[in-house]
């Protein structure tokens, strides 16, 4: 089998970390043919939607004994290039391009939209992947989210910390920590406000501090509505912010009744692979634009995560000729 990553140019991702090529390497594994493209590679011609693609094979790798791998430089190597009408030459699309969900990502998933009309899955949808914002869509649920307000308004970022005592800010289109603050009821609130709103020109997500992240933020791993895996991260002693993968994490009741309640929502909008972040039995993001975390996990714990999500992912997809024939 055939599976096409769009992703960011390769040399920008990192071999020992990144999630995408995690997920490439499991794929060799098990075979298949994996081909590579960026967004601007994507043309469609009277209809068909067409990649001008390389298929490369990743060279071995080990655990390295944290949370990331030994790779060689270079990591890959490359077989072919072609242009492929992607309908009729892969049997799944991973779209693998780091958020922000701007022009640039939109415009690749209206011409994804083909091919899956064409019967290739797509993971994420990009339906899904428009519609629901990773940032904003856990708000639909309150009742499982910490307190929480969107705002472009410095005054009432100030007056919600003031009120909570402390907050993360963060910023609605951000990814990977970026201009991620805690600000705190102080002097130093109303300037972080002010920046973190761009003085009342940007909506910010002001979300209440919960202490309990001293034990661990856990991410838990969705496939199609079921977790496959759950892992504890935790920030360090001079961030705030959460750093890697420190232990498997305990999957508890609240942890289900969190999946239950957005499972419907995220199988309705064909997103089938996901992470959830949750603190403290409360849930703080949705990951859906580029899930990551398995790469790293599977390094430290030595679990076989992005092997798991592939396996079923392909396993769960018609060949190319039971397609032509359905």
């Amino acid at each position: 089998m055939s599976v096409l990553f769009v992703v960011d140019p390769l040399p920008t991702l990192a071999p020992d970390i990144d999630a995408s090529v995690g997920l490439m390497a499991a794929a060799t594994g098990l075979g298949d043919e994996v081909w590579v493209c960026g967004p601007e590679d994507l043309t469609v011609v009277d209809g068909r939607v067409r990649a001008r693609a390389t298929r490369v094979v990743l060279r071995p790798r080990r655990r390295g004994g944290d949370h990331r791998w030994l790779v060689e430089s270079p990591w890959y190597d490359e077989i072919e290039r072609a242009v492929l009408d992607v309908a009729d030459s892969v049997d799944l699309v991973m779209v693998r391009i780091d958020p922000p969900v701007d022009a640039r990502y939109l415009h690749t998933t209206y011409l994804l939209d083909l091919v899956e009309a064409a019967g290739v899955r797509v993971v994420n949808r990009p339906e899904g992947i428009r519609v629901l914002h990773e940032k904003l869509v856990a708000l639909r649920f309150p009742e499982l989210c910490p307190a929480t307000i969107v705002t472009a308004d410095p005054q009432e970022v100030r007056a919600f910390v003031a009120t909570v005592g402390a907050a993360v800010v963060k910023p609605v289109d951000g990814f990977a920590g970026i201009d991620v603050w805690l600000v705190r009821d102080d002097s130093s609130a109303v300037a972080f406000a002010e920046s973190a709103t761009a003085a009342g020109t940007r909506q910010a997500i002001v979300q209440e501090y919960l202490p309990d992240v001293a034990e661990g933020n856990k991410r838990l791993f969705l496939l199609d509505g079921e977790i496959v895996g759950a892992v504890l991260r935790r920030p360090s002693e001079r961030d705030f912010r959460i750093g890697p993968p420190v232990a498997v994490a305990e999957v508890d009741p609240q942890d289900h009744a969190i999946v239950a309640a957005l499972a419907p929502l995220l199988a309705a909008h064909g997103i089938a692979l996901a992470g959830l972040d949750v603190i403290g039995g409360r849930l703080i993001e949705v990951n859906l634009t580029c899930p990551g975390g398995m790469h790293k996990t599977d390094a430290l714990l030595g679990t076989d995560l992005s092997g798991v999500i592939m396996r079923r992912l392909l396993d769960s997809r018609p060949s190319r000729t039971e397609r032509l024939y359905a």
